[in-house]
């Protein structure tokens, strides 16, 4: 209701029925119909009191609906106009008894007062068509190997780029712009950002509204740990099959000194679960803005992760990107385990590798993209080229994460296991290296448990 008021949202009509009973009780203010109303108005919302069952005066509150958001705060009772039912509790999800069934049905037939088949007048015009398919970068990235840039950045950069593609791409924040970086969208395309405020579960809420019917693409950004406040809307976005990109920053143990409060560690698993989702972890500044351009053309609700620290771009800025496309980073004919990461640990994995070369031990490294879906195929023939040997790193908590969609993509596969660095506890503040070697998902921990998986044969 805040944020109605706040955009003066004069063409929204909120209904509030009213009708005094819970699901198990009856709802604590009951038929207080002038508490409801004074709690509207203190949101800076017109709010009307109407007879709920009746038509004209409902008719009469929406004529009334100007100049601010507006409520109409309708008084019923629930089952009304049926004998035994009529405002009584315990009736909640429950089908009417055979031997009232129909003695009620001929109670409301009896009420209607025309039988009259009435027709909507159909919209003198029609909507203007949008097209929001293939929508495409401007340009290739820009980067150069072995820069440096946080992936949180490179989201930013890539949106508002994007923006400049399509003016149906939109941006939204929970006042974490100056964080996840979509400040740079509204600098570019202040028309198209809305600022959403600490609020998240409305944030995404706005972002299914905006995708309806296909009228935008709508890409919201917070922190990865608080996308945990809206998983509700979230699955309903599924349930819905609307069509929504959210992008988490600030994930895993790699943000150091904030502390776990705001490290996302849980966010992999819980996107995972979601029916139509799709998972993307970009690991450099290339791969980020392919997977903006990836989201804005994928259906279903998609997921960017991206990180705090500055790690080197490893891509060519002609890199080819697709859902389900894994990467091979580093490869050999005498490699003897394949190492998977992504993010940070992707980049701990590299540099696992050189110190391993050093002692002429050989790992392949894989950068998975996507999640989910995951590249069974390639992470197969890789794990077939190393003795069978998987060993997944990652900045989050082994459930759900990175180390788990690959075990299950290989599972019943003989001859191979999957071994798994993730966090094991909950973190604490610190510096991001000290972090990642507290919890042994450094390149020093991946080399070590690469020496002991060979060791183990």
């Amino acid at each position: 209701m805040a944020f109605a008021s706040i955009y003066k949202l004069d063409n929204l009509v909120a209904i509030l029925d009213i009708n005094r009973l819970g699901q198990s009780d009856p709802a604590p203010l009951q038929h207080q119909m002038d508490i409801y109303q004074k709690r509207c108005e203190a949101f800076g919302w017109h709010a009307i009191i109407v007879d709920g069952h009746s038509v004209e005066e409902l008719c009469k509150a929406f004529g009334q609906a100007k100049h601010q958001p507006t409520a109409i705060i309708a008084k019923t009772f629930k089952g009304r106009g049926i004998t035994g039912v009529e405002d009584k509790e315990s009736w909640h999800g429950k089908p009417l008894p055979k031997n009232m069934a129909e003695q009620i049905i001929q109670e409301i037939y009896s009420q209607i007062q025309s039988k009259k088949k009435i027709l909507a007048t159909p919209p003198q015009e029609d909507a203007p068509s949008v097209d929001i398919a293939n929508i495409r970068m401007p340009s290739l990235p820009s980067y150069k190997v072995g820069d440096k840039i946080a992936t949180r950045k490179a989201y930013g950069q890539a949106l508002a780029k994007l923006g400049h593609a399509s003016d149906r791409i939109i941006a939204l924040d929970g006042d974490t712009k100056n964080s996840t970086f979509s400040e740079i969208f509204k600098k570019e395309h202040p028309d198209r950002f809305i600022e959403c405020y600490i609020a998240e579960q409305n944030m995404v809420s706005i972002a299914v509204g905006c995708a309806t019917r296909n009228r935008t693409v709508p890409f919201c950004s917070t922190f990865a740990a608080f996308f945990t406040r809206a998983f509700d809307q979230i699955r309903m976005a599924a349930i819905s099959e609307s069509n929504i990109n959210l992008c988490g920053s600030h994930c895993g143990v790699s943000i150091g000194e904030d502390g776990p409060s705001q490290m996302a560690l849980e966010d992999l698993a819980m996107f995972r679960s979601v029916p139509t989702s799709t998972v993307f972890y970009p690991s450099d500044g290339v791969a980020t803005e392919k997977a903006v351009e990836l989201a804005a053309n994928t259906k279903g609700i998609c997921f960017i992760r991206t990180s705090r620290p500055e790690n080197a771009i490893i891509y060519n800025n002609n890199e080819d990107f697709q859902v389900g496309q894994a990467k091979v980073i580093l490869k050999s004919k005498d490699d003897q385990v394949t190492v998977i990461g992504a993010g940070v640990t992707l980049h701990e994995a590299l540099a696992a590798a050189e110190l391993l070369k050093k002692e002429k031990i050989n790992i392949r490294v894989l950068d998975p993209f996507t999640i989910k879906p995951l590249d069974r195929k390639l992470i197969l023939d890789s794990a077939r080229a190393t003795k069978g040997r998987i060993l997944t790193v990652e900045d989050h908590y082994y459930e759900g994460g990175i180390g788990e969609a690959v075990s299950s993509a290989v599972v019943g596969e003989p001859g191979i296991t999957v071994t798994h660095l993730a966090v094991n506890r909950v973190p604490r503040s610190g510096k991001p290296a000290e972090l990642l070697k507290m919890f042994g998902i450094d390149k020093d921990a991946i080399a070590q448990a690469v020496r002991g998986l060979i060791t183990k044969a």
